[in-house]
């Protein structure tokens, strides 16, 4: 089995978001730097995905602003780099025949928002065969408020949601210090 850490859009255009929130995001950044040390040490691949909106004027994740990067906690070197502009890795990115070709048959997902873009990559890599561990303390999200009822869900009851729906189903979950 061949692995690659697959980190997703943690990118500096999510600090001018309207929904950006600290709470969470230092263990988050430790748990995301374990693994990344730890698949450095074992020489496995280590993939950035960037979300890019070219078409998005007025968003922070239009690479006309600048902030389509990594965080700067994140080491610069990475094995290979995609951008995407829709909510999984996969769609015209070319990382599905970049993962074939190296061989790579399990992704291990991380990134920023657990619900949205990780488990969205997640349920697309079980689809096109990919076997997927999910990291989810290595995933970060934000409290959100539901438009249709107005209940109010924290972090951590989404994450326990996005576990639910994943497991035994299209990923295994993890925590970072199963690596």
């Amino acid at each position: 089995m061949t692995k690659a850490l697959i980190i997703i859009d943690t990118q500096d255009s999510f600090f001018e978001t309207e929904y950006w929130q600290d709470n969470g995001f230092d263990a988050f950044k430790t748990n995301l730097l374990s693994l990344v040390d730890k698949f450095k040490a074992n020489n496995q691949p280590i993939v950035k995905i960037l979300h890019s909106r070219e078409d998005a004027d007025d968003s922070p994740f239009n690479p006309k602003t600048g902030l389509v990067k990594p965080m700067a906690f994140l080491p610069q070197e990475f094995t290979k780099t995609f951008y995407k502009s829709v909510h999984n890795a996969f769609t015209d990115t070319g990382l599905a025949t970049w993962l074939k070709r190296s061989g790579i048959d399990t992704i291990v997902i991380t990134g920023i928002r657990t619900e949205q873009c990780c488990e969205t990559t997640a349920r697309v890599a079980f689809d096109l065969g990919f076997k997927v561990e999910f990291v989810t303390d290595a995933t970060l999200t934000f409290d959100m408020l539901c438009p249709v009822t107005g209940t109010l869900y924290c972090a951590k009851e989404i994450q326990a949601r996005t576990n639910l729906v994943l497991a035994k189903r299209f990923a295994s979950i993890h925590a970072h210090s199963d690596y």
